[in-house]
């Protein structure tokens, strides 16, 4: 029996992830889960689940709870609670499915506890790749991706050896404005930006697909997780979404995992590592696909893949400088604020404005995210 924190059980993340456990009482045990504000999902968790302890950020809304729910769990509060539900020993598993900077810190704490971190927080590699890396292996912790893509390659390179390795191929859908041209992005809506043709997320992933911001994160990510260079790093417009992605070897011979989208299915292999749990989740009948088809991505169009390349080869601090002016800037266009196609023009002079810091501490890494993002707040 594995107990399990969820980091974000109301996203789209948790939620699956308890589908999962849902599927395994004898092997999984729910020890403790955090949301935001969506304390009417929460209590329904408790009340399924049984967790030992919540943590709701919104203080209002954890007091809210503690009047609905009385002594059923114990309830922690704001920042400091997921710090100290993270740092707690009496758990296996964090699922790390907080959206943004926020899933940084307490993904550290769970880290230093030596635990497995499920990561499906891309901006913890991102933004503190080299401290993350260097801090999972002095703490004997272990790090499973489960972004869809990264599960695929961490999948693929079972029983491979590294030096081996040629290329990851990082398959991208495309989005919704794939067939788009980029004069056409000036105009889009919110609501059209937020119609994903594969996958249902959350709002800012969302956007983050349709900029191709997403997968410029997860090129980034990728190269702390499988400690490989720019070079050794593609994208590939794979619209069907069935190839989650691809190792290429120095032979010529390329491994692909395949089967039809649906993130239960490496939330579950990133629980059960390195076993593989029997499920019905994803039957794949080849002969329903028709056809498997592949494009190169338009950097000039999504520019956002292009400046994520160029952070990740430029290192330092303008990965987190990178993210922090995407957040902003998704939550201003989220909220009509600005175009579309001013979220790349943010960050790009997000990125001009401050001078780049090469092997930043984690002290400076808080720091430049705060300015940045009132940077960003400043001039728009």
């Amino acid at each position: 029996m594995k107990n399990v924190i969820i980091l974000g059980s109301s996203g789209s993340i948790g939620v699956n992830t308890l589908n999962v456990i849902r599927e395994f009482p004898d092997k999984f045990k729910v020890k403790g889960l955090t949301v935001n504000k969506n304390i009417g999902l929460l209590e329904e968790q408790i009340n399924e689940f049984n967790p030992d302890t919540v943590v709701v950020t919104d203080e209002e809304k954890a007091q809210e709870l503690e009047q609905k729910i009385g002594n059923k769990c114990s309830i922690l509060k704001g920042e400091k609670g997921l710090l100290q539900l993270a740092g707690y020993d009496d758990y296996d598993i964090l699922v790390s499915a907080l959206v943004g900077f926020a899933g940084l810190a307490p993904t550290i704490e769970g880290i230093k506890k030596k635990k497995r971190i499920a990561l499906a927080n891309k901006e913890t590699l991102v933004v503190a790749g080299e401290i993350i890396t260097k801090l999972i292996s002095s703490c004997g912790s272990e790090m499973i991706p489960v972004d869809s893509e990264h599960s695929a390659i961490f999948q693929c390179l079972e029983g491979e050896k590294k030096s081996e390795v040629q290329k990851l191929i990082l398959t991208a859908s495309g989005g919704p404005f794939r067939k788009k041209e980029k004069h056409e992005l000036q105009k889009v809506t919110i609501s059209e930006a937020l119609n994903h043709p594969n996958w249902s997320m959350g709002n800012k992933i969302t956007i983050d697909s349709a900029t191709m911001m997403n997968k410029g994160l997860e090129v980034i990510e990728a190269k702390w997780l499988f400690n490989l260079p720019k070079e050794k790093i593609d994208v590939i417009i794979h619209p069907q979404s069935v190839i989650h992605s691809m190792v290429e070897f120095i032979d010529g011979s390329i491994k692909a995992q395949i089967s039809l989208p649906d993130m239960k299915l490496p939330i579950q292999y990133a629980l059960s590592y390195p076993e593989r749990f029997s499920s019905r989740y994803v039957e794949t009948n080849f002969p329903e696909i028709h056809q498997i088809s592949f494009y190169e991505p338009d950097i000039d169009k999504f520019e956002c893949l292009k400046l994520a390349y160029n952070v990740m080869e430029s290192g330092g601090i303008a990965p987190c400088i990178l993210n922090a002016a995407n957040e902003i800037a998704v939550d201003k266009f989220l909220k009509g604020k600005i175009g579309f196609m001013q979220i790349p023009e943010i960050i790009k002079k997000a990125l001009n404005e401050f001078e780049n810091i090469q092997s930043p501490c984690l002290e400076t890494i808080f720091e430049f995210d705060r300015k940045t993002r009132d940077f960003v707040n400043s001039i728009y």
